[in-house]
């Protein structure tokens, strides 16, 4: 922790830093353990989840909040399946997504919340963090290092009926 610490200036931000270090090392363990299958991929993917903690402790406002939960979750996921995919070009990437990631176990209320809990891992985490923790797109492309395509790419809209 001490070399997380020093990459830290402020001391607000260094005691925020440690109390989330504390609480949620364990969980972040388990989340990639349970993906990776393998201690010391899991010890890598957690090791880069705190290093994009520290790019990101801004945005943290409460340490026992559940948003800073899942938001420490979905982070953890997310650099588990980028070792994943640094490691094996070859594997369906799309498979991947779609198997791991935390179980939700069904609310069994047939609403919103059985439908989150049916969708693939990666699919999931991008609504919990728009809607549930209220990061903009950009953010969200940023924490997961993914491209937002700009709108000429999508092309023109077609016209309903030709002009005559």
């Amino acid at each position: 922790m001490i070399i997380y610490l020093q990459m830290i200036e402020s001391d607000e931000d260094k005691s925020k830093f440690e109390q989330l270090y504390i609480m949620y090392k364990g969980l972040m363990f388990h989340v990639a353990m349970k993906i990776l299958k393998n201690e010391f991929d899991a010890e890598d993917a957690v090791h880069q989840a705190f290093l994009s903690l520290i790019e990101n402790l801004k945005k943290i406002s409460d340490v026992k909040c559940p948003k800073t939960r899942a938001y420490i979750v979905i982070i953890t996921e997310r650099k588990a399946i980028d070792i994943i995919r640094s490691r094996s070009k070859l594997v369906d990437m799309e498979f991947w997504e779609s198997t791991y990631g935390i179980e939700i176990p069904l609310p069994g209320d047939h609403g919103l919340a059985d439908a989150m809990a049916r969708l693939p891992a990666a699919y999931r985490d991008i609504l919990l963090l728009r809607y549930y923790n209220g990061y903009s797109v950009r953010e969200i492309s940023s924490m997961l290092h993914k491209r937002i395509p700009h709108k000429s790419s999508f092309g023109e809209p077609r016209p309903l009926c030709k002009n005559i």
